[in-house]
């Protein structure tokens, strides 16, 4: 594969696979195909970080040796340490991931809750391209994930999936995995939907909500049942939406902290 010098690598990990690829930054689009790997078992940070070598090392042509790389990973992340961690070994729990795989790989690292990501690179390329207000994005799958972006700027870890509404953790009714679990049809499953995004819209007062999340690519059976005041869109960016934002983000960081490894 041949050099791209505006490209930086974006690596989502996932509960059942971690998937890694060269982003143009320019445009906000793969420059290769994906290259997706099976989470280890168990998913510990030592067997993960050996899975994203790999994955560094297979893009090494493509991308430049200075240019940074940015992972997601499904929990909070605070400067760099990982605080929870949803679908992966618990063992994530106070590592400090930016730290280890920048000792291991000698590269530029920022790691960043997967829904945040995904939200980044959504208002960069895709659904709220061009929006400046206050932009929420959702994904919809095990749980529910968000982003809360505010005139460009995010506001990490928001964690509205787990909003208290009517005495239950909200995407333990209206995640798409409950659908599943449940056998709810479309139209059974909206009223859960239409509950949290109102909830949601009148804690928040959002100018936009974008609905990610695998089910977004069915979203024309369930958006048009919701009944919001406010604009509610699926993202277009789907699974490429977690290496893409990666990417994004640790380009900016990269830019607004200078190169720190050598």
């Amino acid at each position: 594969m041949p050099s791209h010098p505006t490209a930086s690598l974006g690596i989502d990990i996932g509960g059942s696979g971690i998937k890694g690829a060269p982003v143009d930054l320019e445009v906000g689009a793969l420059v290769s195909d994906r290259l997706r790997i099976d989470t280890p078992n168990p998913s510990t940070p030592e067997a993960v970080a050996d899975v994203i070598a790999q994955i560094v090392d297979h893009f090494k042509d493509v991308v430049g040796p200075t240019a940074p790389i940015g992972v997601t990973i499904p929990g909070v992340v605070m400067h760099g340490v990982v605080k929870t961690a949803a679908n992966i070994d618990k063992g994530w729990i106070d590592c400090p991931m930016e730290d280890m795989l920048e000792a291991r790989l000698g590269r530029d690292i920022v790691v960043v809750n997967d829904a945040d990501a995904a939200g980044v690179a959504e208002l960069a390329y895709g659904a709220a391209k061009g929006q400046d207000g206050l932009v929420i994005m959702t994904t919809l799958g095990t749980g529910i994930g968000t982003a809360v972006i505010n005139r460009g700027v995010l506001v990490p870890n928001s964690e509205l999936g787990h909003l208290e509404i009517d005495g239950v953790d909200a995407e333990t009714v209206a995640a798409s995995s409950i659908k599943t679990a449940e056998g709810l049809s479309y139209e059974e499953w909206a009223p859960r939907l239409q509950r949290y995004y109102r909830y949601l819209e009148d804690l928040m007062w959002p100018d936009l909500i974008v609905v990610g999340g695998g089910v977004s690519k069915k979203s024309d059976k369930f958006l048009p049942l919701l009944d919001l005041r406010t604009p509610i869109v699926p993202a277009v960016l789907r699974n490429a939406a977690g290496i893409i934002g990666a990417a994004v983000l640790a380009n900016g960081y990269q830019q607004e902290r200078g190169r720190h490894t050598s």
